[in-house]
């Protein structure tokens, strides 16, 4: 496996491109160059237009339920969550920058005024080491936000220590599906764009196997067209290169009893 830049830097660069994000509530991630293939668009009860699947819809989640977003953003797939747990429910969402907490907490206060619902929360922090207790939580959700942590295996263990016995994780995220030119991986705009951090696909399923997970099922898999790109300033140019050199997958794993 390829080494990760610097942590430091890694987290610098993507906590500024979100950061920035946060402020002009449009989208980074999930242009074309994600393979996601929506245009930007204001946020929405935290949609910032950021993700590349839909993690909530394949996590089984039931009233009650405890759940965590790692790399929650403005807060989009916790409140889609929080109405599926209802209020004996709770949904956390977890991240490093605070422009996006900020946001999200606003997102959250017209989120309880729409539904009287008052069952989310936000903490700062990094997924790669959570603020959160030992077996805390039923399912921990993530959307296209993995692929930027510069300790990936570190994030799957973390995951696994907060999931209770029995419990789910259900994440989307890009993978690759064949190596990058070095001057792509080399590119902080792509690692933003969730490409040039990505792993292999081999070595991403791997590492969720090795933090102590049953065999992972993947339940989404879309291929990266170069034609995602037109009209793309971050990837339009890289766009041959590129061609089905990722994918965005969604994958459930659960935690033994």
């Amino acid at each position: 496996m390829a080494k990760s830049k610097p942590d430091s830097k890694v987290r610098a660069q993507v906590r500024e491109a979100y950061g920035n994000v946060a402020k002009k509530q449009s989208s980074c991630c999930c242009g074309p160059s994600s393979g996601c293939g929506s245009a930007p668009r204001p946020a929405t009860e935290g949609d910032l237009g950021l993700s590349c699947g839909d993690p909530v819809t394949f996590s089984r989640l039931k009233p009650g339920d405890a759940v965590l977003d790692l790399g929650c953003g403005a807060g989009k797939d916790v409140f889609l969550a929080a109405r599926q747990v209802g209020p004996a429910g709770r949904v956390i969402g977890v991240d490093m920058t605070p422009e996006m907490l900020a946001l999200a907490r606003r997102n959250a206060e017209k989120f309880k005024a729409a539904t009287g619902l008052d069952n989310v929360e936000f903490r700062k922090g990094t997924i790669e080491a959570l603020p959160l207790d030992d077996a805390s939580v039923d399912v921990v959700i993530s959307n296209c936000v993995i692929n930027l942590s510069p300790d990936k295996p570190r994030v799957f263990r973390e995951a696994f220590r907060v999931l209770r016995p029995g419990g789910l994780l259900v994440v989307s995220d890009i993978v690759l599906q064949k190596p990058l030119p070095a001057k792509l991986k080399a590119d902080k705009e792509l690692y933003a764009a969730c490409i040039a951090g990505a792993l292999p696909r081999g070595d991403y399923l791997a590492a969720v196997r090795a933090a102590g997970f049953q065999e992972p099922e993947i339940l989404s898999d879309r291929l990266y067209r170069a034609t995602s790109a037109q009209g793309d300033p971050i990837a339009a140019g890289s766009a041959e290169a590129l061609e089905g050199a990722a994918a965005s997958i969604t994958l459930l794993a659960g935690k033994p009893r």
